[in-house]
């Protein structure tokens, strides 16, 4: 499987800068439209060791990434700031790139439009970059705003479906390195309706196994119960699938690894993300927990219903 090119490109700067050592001074930079979790993001952050700074003046950065510091740091920067602008972030992210002595990453909070008016509108805020505008219209030109800086990020992070926890765990599983250095694995499932999670870096269909939805007994269930997964599993089809998969992503870590990537996604879809992907989701985490890396799973459409069942139930 051939990563995409932006994939590779966003590699290669992760690899480079965890290549540089130890004793190399960490820096993320977070950025993103208001609304997709920035401050989130900085607490989690802060949670595993970060000096965490909100709203910090692009032109200060230099100046505090020269000082020597005790801890990684984590910046936040905002588009409300006076001083911002994404041609001076751009060429800033280019020049801490190239320090020798710097491991830094650009990260970006990514989020549709619609889920972003969406919270505005429950929390009854105005957009801060544009108070006296239609949140429509604000959303939409921050967006557009930002466009470049989403393109240049090291780290995509899709957070429309997630909820708060989500999003720190998440971070806790991209930037919480251990003792051992070892590589993280994430495993997704989802659903190819909704659309492929961003920053994946490998992707499989799930969608030619047999499908349970079309079995009365089997379709209330998901991926995690035992008699759909014996299903999917009975699937002639399906362990010939499964070993190929596995054996080509065993193969394929340590080669990431020694490249330097200190986290790995890979996500698998089907149709509607509530079986067939969940059950192959499950039993490759369960696979790879029994070799050296370190393996988190994550069920995008399972965890969205959740997070909109407690919604209903705290409305009533």
């Amino acid at each position: 499987m051939t990563m995409p090119q932006d994939a590779q490109d966003k590699s290669a700067v992760a690899g480079g800068a965890q290549m540089r050592g130890a004793d190399a001074q960490r820096l993320i930079l977070i950025t993103g439209p208001a609304g997709a979790g920035r401050s989130t993001a900085l607490k989690a952050l802060e949670d595993i060791g970060f000096e965490a700074i909100d709203n910090m003046p692009s032109s200060l950065i230099p100046r505090l990434v020269n000082t020597p510091l005790p801890a990684p740091l984590a910046l936040a920067v905002d588009a409300r700031n006076r001083d911002f602008s994404v041609t001076a972030i751009m060429t800033l992210a280019t020049k801490l790139s190239a320090m020798p002595m710097l491991d830094f990453e650009l990260v970006y909070l990514d989020c549709p439009a619609d889920v972003l008016i969406r919270r505005f509108s429950e929390t009854r805020r105005r957009h801060p970059l544009r108070p006296d505008e239609p949140i429509r219209d604000a959303v939409e030109r921050e967006i557009q705003l930002l466009a470049p800086l989403r393109a240049r990020a090291d780290v995509l992070i899709d957070t429309a479906s997630m909820t708060p926890h989500d999003l720190r765990q998440h971070l806790h599983h991209l930037f919480d390195r251990d003792a051992k250095g070892r590589m993280s694995v994430q495993i997704q499932s989802f659903s190819f309706k909704r659309g492929i999670p961003t920053g994946v870096d490998m992707v499989f269909d799930c969608r030619f196994l047999n499908n349970p939805h079309w079995h009365d007994t089997l379709r209330p269930l998901d991926g995690r119960d035992a008699r759909v997964a014996q299903f999917i599993e009975d699937d002639p089809r399906f362990t010939p699938f499964f070993g190929r998969v596995r054996d080509m992503v065993e193969s394929l870590l340590p080669e990431f690894a020694q490249e330097g990537k200190s986290y790995l996604t890979i996500a698998l879809g089907c149709t509607g993300g509530r079986h067939r992907s969940v059950a192959t989701a499950e039993k490759l985490a369960q696979a790879l927990a029994q070799t050296e890396w370190r393996v988190s799973k994550r069920h995008r459409e399972l965890e969205r219903v959740s997070t909109e069942w407690a919604a209903q139930r705290t409305e009533k």
